[in-house]
């Protein structure tokens, strides 16, 4: 891989931002700010940013069909429609729970949501296309970053609480995850593994909070590349740009008595190129407007 410049792509001032989410049409990237309640967006065309939301902390969000932002609030699953009207499609919460986290869209169009709060009651959930939720697993205090392999054949789930990235089986046909594994498991000097991508050639590429820092893996596990980034708390990334050869990073401030805001997004050229991110395909009937 050749070397890589990082950029601040965005300098919005954040507390926690995370889940950067490429859009190709409309050749932007979204991601949010969990503490702040707000959800950003940069058209990389203009290079200019927005703040498209502000209400309910947002864990994690995906991308409708349509191009509405499917949002995983603290208690509930909303919808964000392009004119910036939230309407709110079902409550949810469960034991232990705080709020939902990373969360991820598969090939069918349902959502692998995961959930932050009392260990280890966090785990993981799967909602179908009609909006049922399914449990599959606790057992975490912080669900985290998640991807397919490029053949949709292989998942995999970060235990931030554990330091771990596991891998499934899946089942595209029924969205079942079976034969769980160790992918990798951090030292403490490699920092936390947090959010999660997958590049074309099936290498997961693991932001570390505690860190600083973007790590390639191979196909089995194996470390490739250590990317240094200019912030300690790396949260997530997301493969983006109209080739998708670019990374677009989030971090989140320190945690010592004065922190100092981070940007709210990074931008790496690295060359390789990204799986594109599903679509999800939840179809529920607003329940009110938020």
């Amino acid at each position: 891989m050749n070397p890589t410049t990082v950029t601040i792509a965005a300098d919005v001032p954040c507390q926690l931002a995370e889940n950067p989410l490429w859009d190709a049409p409309k050749q932007c990237v979204y991601w949010t700010d969990i503490p702040a309640g707000k959800l950003y967006s940069l058209d990389v065309t203009t290079g200019r940013h927005r703040m498209i939301y502000e209400g309910e902390p947002v864990g994690g969000f995906t991308l409708q069909e349509n191009g509405d932002l499917l949002l995983f609030r603290q208690n509930d699953i909303s919808l964000l429609n392009g004119q910036g009207i939230v309407s709110k499609l079902r409550a949810f919460t469960d034991n232990g729970m705080k709020r939902f986290n990373d969360v991820i869209a598969d090939p069918r169009g349902r959502v692998f949501a995961g959930t932050i709060g009392e260990h280890p009651k966090g785990g993981l959930y799967r909602v179908d296309l009609d909006g049922a939720v399914t449990k599959l697993f606790s057992g975490t205090g912080c669900s985290n970053g998640m991807g397919f392999s490029p053949d949709a054949k292989k998942f995999y789930w970060t235990c931030s609480t554990t330091r771990h990235i596991f891998q499934f089986d899946f089942d595209a046909e029924s969205g079942a995850i079976t034969n769980r594994s160790v992918f990798y498991a951090t030292t403490p000097d490699e920092g936390i593994p947090d959010g999660l991508t997958v590049d074309v050639e099936g290498c997961v590429w693991s932001a570390r909070w505690a860190g600083a820092s973007v790590v390639r893996h191979a196909p089995d596990g194996s470390v490739l590349t250590r990317l240094r980034l200019p912030a300690e708390n790396i949260t997530s990334l997301c493969f983006g740009g109209t080739s998708l050869e670019d990374v677009f990073v989030t971090s989140a401030q320190s945690e010592e008595a004065n922190p100092t805001p981070v940007p709210g997004l990074f931008r790496m050229g690295v060359g390789i190129r990204g799986v594109p991110e599903f679509r999800s395909r939840i179809n529920l009937p607003a329940t009110s407007a938020s």
